[in-house]
């Protein structure tokens, strides 16, 4: 498994209005749109290619062209912020989902949803804003492992050190895009400084 921290100053300029709890929900899908974009490019890197000929207004040349199917999977629901990114820039995309809540009390993933299509030969990427304990998104990637997705990439805004680790434990094969890993979890399992609620902060429920 590797563990990329795309730190560019596109990505953190935006990354610190989400942060700010005076971004207004407007503001905060704005940003959380650009800062996608971003960790949708690095999550890119090797994707299969073929090679194709083009005609350019002055002579034939040789272009590349992304030739692998990709399915996106956003986690219900903070995870559908980060879909129009992925479908922006990559070709040949289907789009599944996994709905998983978590238990407050007993902080245990509880699926309630989930909708997949074929993946197989395809690059699955996982779209997980915030990876907190890491329960909910090892749960939708070991479900999406049930069926029949191999190649992964979990993308992430935030990331708790903790979440990180126990991915590592659950899913070794699996790579994780990420814009901050940082400090740790508060007693609710919030990541600290982290942004808040991502999915509240989104819709505009907080």
């Amino acid at each position: 498994m590797s563990l990329t921290v795309v730190d560019n100053p596109i990505t953190n300029h935006y990354l610190s209005i989400l942060r700010s709890r005076h971004s207004n929900s407007e503001t905060f899908r704005s940003a959380g749109r650009r800062v996608a974009l971003s960790l949708v490019h690095e999550a890119a890197r090797g994707l299969l290619e073929d090679e194709i000929e083009v005609e350019t207004p002055l002579e034939g040349t040789t272009g590349k062209r992304i030739s692998q199917g990709i399915v996106a999977v956003p986690v219900l629901r903070s995870g559908l912020g980060m879909i129009d990114a992925v479908l922006a820039l990559l070709p040949n995309v289907s789009v599944g989902y996994v709905g998983v809540a978590r238990d407050e009390v007993t902080i245990k993933p509880e699926e309630y949803y989930i909708k997949l299509p074929d993946m197989t030969g395809k690059k699955v990427l996982v779209l997980e804003p915030m990876l907190a304990t890491g329960g909910s998104l090892a749960y939708a990637i070991a479900r999406i492992k049930d069926r029949g997705g191999e190649d992964i990439t979990a993308i992430c805004v935030i990331a708790s050190p903790a979440g990180v680790e126990r991915l590592q434990e659950e899913h070794p094969d699996v790579d994780i895009v990420v814009a901050s890993v940082d400090r740790d979890l508060d007693y609710r399992y919030y990541i600290r400084p982290g942004l808040g609620d991502m999915g509240d902060r989104l819709f505009g429920t907080v």
